[in-house]
Formats: C-alpha cells, sequence, structure tokens
C-alpha cells in the first residue's frame, strides 16, 4: 500500500493496517477481485473504507441486515474527517432518501450501503450506474453460496446487477468459508481471476463443548439451566421462531435479561433487541440464525445451540461471535440426534414444478424479461418467482444477462422439460445438503478433538489435539480410536487438491487423518474414504 495512502487511513481513521488487510486494498486499488476471509474482529470493514479513500466514485457495500448498515454508517461518523456514507433501504424516509441519492450523485457520499433486495429494483442500478461505482462490496459473502447457511435468493443476482453497473472491482468478505463455500462465492459473483487472502480460521480462545441428550424436554432444560449459570453476555441459537419464544420466556422467568430475535419479527422490533445487545441492556439474545451477522461487540462471552445447526459452516460462523476480544469464549452445542431429521426437512425444500413451469413461460421465447416484472408476469409472488428463477438458472434452462432472463438457445423448450432439469438439479443439491448435516453429525458425535474437526473442514489443519475442547478434556481425544484432520497424509492428499472420482466427479480434498481423507465432490457433497480402499482400488486420481 503507497505510503500516502497508509498515512491517509492513519489520520482518518486511526488505523495501521497488518499485511493481509494492505495486500486486499491493493488488489482492488488495482482494479483486481478479491475475496476476504478473515476471522471475526479482524477487520475486513477496514479494507473498503479504506480503499474508499483513494477510489475515484462511491463504494457500494451489499449487506445483509438493516442493523449492521446503520452501525457500519455510525463507525464511520465516529471519524470527523471520513467520507459521508449513507443506507438506501426500506426503512428510510422519502426525504432521507433523496438526501442520500442527492449526496450520492454529487459524488459527496463515499460509501453506499445497502440489502441485496435493493439491487433488484432497476431504478436502484440505474442510478448507482449513473454515479460511476468504482467498488462493489459484498459483506457476508457466504449468503451468495446456495451451500452458505443463510442463504437469500436476491444475492444470486449479485452478478448480473455488476455487470450492469459497469463491472467494477468486485471485493467480497467473510469471517468462514470451506473450499466448495469460496468456489460458489467466486461462481456466483461472476469474479475474475480473484486474488484469494485467507488469514486461517482458528480460534485458539474459544472452547468447543457438545452436550448429548435422549429427549428434548431435558435438553431445554439443560440449555436454561446453563445460560442461568453463566456469567457475562451471550446468543443462544434455536432452529425455529417459536423456540426463540420459549426459551427467551424461561430465561426472563430465571432472572436473565432476555429477548427472542427471529426474521419474522418488524424491522423496528428487530434493530431494538440489536441495539439493546450492543448496549448491554440485555444479557441473553435468543435468535434464529437471522441474528447476528457483523455484530460488532467484542464482549460476547458464551455462544450457546439449543438445536444442531444446519451445516459446519453455519456453525463455525455462529460460535465466532463469541471471544471477539481475544478473552475467553465458550462454544456449547445441545445435542439430540432426532433434531437433524428437522434440518433434514428444512434442507428439502425446492419450487414446485407448476411453479417452475410459469417462471419459464412467463420468459419469451425470443426476448427478455426483467427480474423486476417476473413476478406480475408468472401470477406469483416475487419472492416466489425469484427463487424458481434462480432454479431454473442453475439448471441452464434459463440465462440471467444484462438485459434480464431470457431463454438458453441450447437448453429446454417446452416448460415441462425445464421443470424436470431443475427438479433434477435441485435433487443434486438436496444430497449435498444431506452431506452437509452429516459431517454436523460426526462432529457432534466425534471422540476426536473438535477443533482439529473444525479446521479440517475448512481445509486448515492442525497436528495435535488442541487442549481446549471437551474431548480433550475428558482424554478421549488422545485415544488410538480417535481420529483427528491432523495431515497425516498430506503429503499424497494435500488439502485443495483437485480429484476425480469415478462415480462421484470432480471433487476437492478438504483433509487427511492417520488413515482416511475427506472429500468434496461437486455432485455429491462430503465423503470421508478409507485411506487403504483408495490406495488399493484406486478409488481417486489426481487432477
Amino acid at each position: 500500500m503507497q505510503k500516502e495512502l497508509r498515512t491517509r487511513a492513519a489520520d482518518v481513521f486511526g488505523w495501521d493496517l497488518h499485511p493481509e488487510q494492505e495486500q486486499v486494498v491493493d488488489a482492488v486499488l488495482d482494479g483486481r477481485d478479491a475475496l476476504a476471509l478473515m476471522p471475526t474482529g479482524s477487520g475486513k470493514s477496514a479494507i473498503y473504507q479504506v480503499a474508499a479513500l483513494a477510489l475515484d466514485g462511491p463504494v457500494v457495500v451489499v449487506s445483509p441486515l438493516v442493523a449492521l448498515q446503520e452501525d457500519q454508517v455510525v463507525g464511520i461518523e465516529d471519524h470527523p474527517d471520513a467520507p459521508r456514507a449513507v443506507t438506501i433501504n426500506a426503512t428510510r424516509g422519502a426525504r432521507e432518501l433523496d438526501d442520500a441519492w442527492d449526496a450520492v450523485a454529487s459524488g459527496e457520499a463515499r460509501y453506499v450501503f445497502l440489502a441485496p433486495e435493493q439491487l433488484a429494483k432497476d431504478q436502484v442500478v440505474d442510478r448507482l450506474r449513473d454515479a460511476g461505482v468504482a467498488l462493489v462490496t459484498v459483506d457476508e459473502a457466504h449468503c451468495v453460496s446456495s451451500w452458505g447457511h443463510d442463504f437469500r435468493p436476491d444475492y444470486l443476482v449479485l452478478g448480473e446487477v455488476i455487470e450492469r453497473l459497469g463491472r467494477p472491482p468486485v471485493l467480497a468478505m467473510t469471517a468462514t468459508g470451506s473450499t466448495p463455500v469460496r468456489t460458489e462465492i467466486v461462481e456466483r459473483l461472476g469474479m475474475r481471476d480473484p486474488l484469494v487472502v485467507a488469514t486461517g480460521f482458528d480460534r485458539p480462545n474459544l472452547r468447543f463443548e457438545v452436550v448429548r441428550h435422549s429427549d428434548d424436554e431435558s435438553k431445554r432444560e439443560a440449555v436454561v439451566e446453563q445460560v442461568v449459570g453463566l456469567e457475562g453476555v451471550g446468543i443462544v441459537y434455536v432452529a425455529t421462531r417459536a423456540e426463540t419464544l420459549v426459551y427467551a420466556d424461561e430465561l426472563v422467568e430465571s432472572g436473565r435479561r432476555a429477548k427472542a430475535y427471529h426474521a419474522g419479527l418488524r424491522v423496528r422490533d428487530r434493530e431494538q433487541v440489536h441495539h439493546e445487545f450492543l448496549d448491554g441492556d440485555l444479557d441473553v439474545v435468543v435468535a434464529t440464525s437471522a441474528f447476528g451477522m457483523g455484530i460488532d461487540k467484542p464482549d460476547v462471552r458464551f455462544v450457546v445451540h439449543a438445536d444442531v445447526p444446519e451445516s459446519v459452516d453455519a456453525y463455525y460462523q455462529e460460535v465466532g461471535r463469541a471471544g471477539r476480544d481475544g478473552d475467553v469464549g465458550l462454544a456449547t452445542m445441545h445435542y439430540r440426534a432426532e433434531d437433524l431429521g428437522l434440518r433434514r426437512f428444512f434442507a428439502s425444500g425446492s419450487p414446485r414444478p407448476a411453479t417452475l413451469r410459469a417462471v419459464f413461460d412467463a420468459v419469451p421465447a425470443d426476448g427478455a424479461i426483467a427480474r423486476s416484472d417476473l413476478a406480475e408476469r408468472s401470477g406469483l409472488a416475487a419472492r416466489t418467482a425469484g427463487r424458481a428463477a434462480n432454479a431454473l438458472v442453475d439448471a441452464g434452462a434459463l440465462d440471467d444477462g444484462e438485459d434480464g432472463l431470457t431463454r438458453r438457445a441450447d437448453g429446454p423448450r417446452d416448460a415441462e422439460a425445464a421443470a424436470g432439469l431443475a427438479k433434477a438439479q435441485a435433487k443434486e443439491r438436496e444430497e449435498i445438503e444431506e452431506s452437509r448435516i452429516a459431517m454436523m453429525r460426526r462432529f457432534a458425535e466425534t471422540s476426536g478433538c473438535r477443533r482439529q474437526f473444525l479446521l479440517g473442514y475448512f481445509g486448515d489443519e492442525l497436528a495435535e489435539p488442541c487442549g481446549n475442547c471437551d474431548t480433550c478434556t475428558s482424554g478421549t481425544a488422545y485415544d488410538d480410536a480417535a481420529h483427528g484432520a491432523d495431515g497425516a497424509n498430506d503429503d499424497a492428499w494435500p488439502p485443495e487438491a483437485p480429484v476425480e472420482h469415478a462415480q462421484w466427479g470432480r471433487g476437492t480434498v478438504m483433509s487427511t487423518e492417520d488413515d482416511r481423507l475427506t472429500v468434496f465432490f461437486e455432485s455429491a457433497g462430503y465423503k470421508t474414504l478409507g485411506l487403504a480402499d483408495v490406495e488399493e482400488r484406486h478409488l481417486l486420481e489426481r487432477v
């Protein structure tokens, strides 16, 4: 990073960036796309905030939550010499929006925060294009991936939106991202030869524990008892909206300041919970996965999962909200094997054939249709139509270009065939989701070191048990029968090595143990293969 910019960053924000941050800043200033995978609290936001000081044009920041957008704006406003930041979202009144757009058009506003849903509006994209966007930053970029834990359909159109904005450099940022998620982010956003910077996934200050239960009632009692007895503030994650209310009420009755949070609450109510938590007026937030992205609260002491998350990606993203200040943090998952059935139910959803047919028929045979017109033409709700369109694009039945949705020249000619193609693709995705749930089960039931398992999942192995998880404390992690992703066979099968399997096709090695290796296959998800079988039967070929 040039000395002049380094000096200005220190003067404006008071920051001295670390080398990885500077590396990403240099890339985007050179016009290159970049993917930054850095732990929660490592200063990802500083990258685009500093880059904006040297760019000629506004920086668009796509952020999934209104409360998170507001926090980022307040953080920038705390530095009087920083350029102006504005938000464009549904909570703003007409006068506020007019003022924000005037600031963008005049060049006064250098940071523009908005949700992906805003970029689904043609008029928003047009106004940003006219302003000459210099950088598109996608925060919480795992949302782009359909196997990322917080799948939002509107994230999937960002690649096409970026093209319509004149194809400025793209910066994607996330705290966690396994190899499949990284690949999906790059593909979905249409990133071109991106610089990928991953600073490591280990959080040594976090202790990992799993508590097993035989029935739901004893599990609920154990969760409440544990949280009531823990010191400091924390988050309790549950699977359903109804459970947020049940647990929050029980914790309040037991003397803890707790509130529920889920996506079904009014925006004003969600923001109130968010700010009460940040301000120290709440001890515990009981939430679905809708809560926590970008939470800038360093003193969260515990994250308790009352239900098993849908994936290791989701789990690690959520527990990463504890101990951001570097002090001790606790991550406890209360596990009941039967709860996996609920996750399988959530993972099995895909658009109905009639919905797919309606969307395909709404696309002209010899023209294009804007996504904003799709709901009216198909007779479906906007979100339903958008989800079906994404499925048809994924399956190769439709193209999503600058002019809108079109039928692929080499694709199906009728709606029935298009729906069949999309359903087949959805079935493949469901198999992948099943494999992710199976990996979650392996984590919950392993007798080996939990940190070794987690780091191995992300291709970041640990040679010895960590000493800071429940299996290390009990001693089972050191037993000969325990298996940890210790990189024992990395010489032959290094992490991220591309491989080919006769049945499952192309895959990527994730981690190795003394007698097995874990591979992610694009068509079948995660598979754990015995090393002896791999070598004796030549199951894998390096490519």
